[in-house]
């Protein structure tokens, strides 16, 4: 359980570093590529944290963002409103990663 509270703790202070970029209004190139590489990070820790939540907690093994995403909303982490989000997101730091 340890270390399932580490992840949320990174990725809890991944987010929280993320929003201080979202909230700028108007941002400089600089702003704006940090931002994007926050978002990456962010959702780096997020799906590592719930990808350890479910194999500690709920025996699942999932190996790819995807997947978590697809048995947390299984097991009820997500609505279908916030794995159809999720799924999103994966495609938008799939895009970032390979761009």
């Amino acid at each position: 359980m340890e270390r399932i509270q580490q992840r949320f703790q990174a990725a809890a202070n991944a987010l929280k570093a993320f929003k201080k970029l979202v909230m700028i209004e108007n941002p400089d190139d600089i702003e704006r590529d940090a931002a994007i590489q926050r978002f990456e990070f962010t959702f780096e820790a997020c799906w590592k944290a719930a990808k350890d939540y479910l194999f500690i907690v709920e025996g699942l093994d999932c190996g790819s963002p995807k997947s978590v995403i697809r048995s947390s909303r299984e097991v009820g982490l997500f609505n279908e409103d916030e794995a159809i989000a999720a799924l999103s997101m994966v495609d938008d730091r799939n895009l970032i990663v390979h761009t």
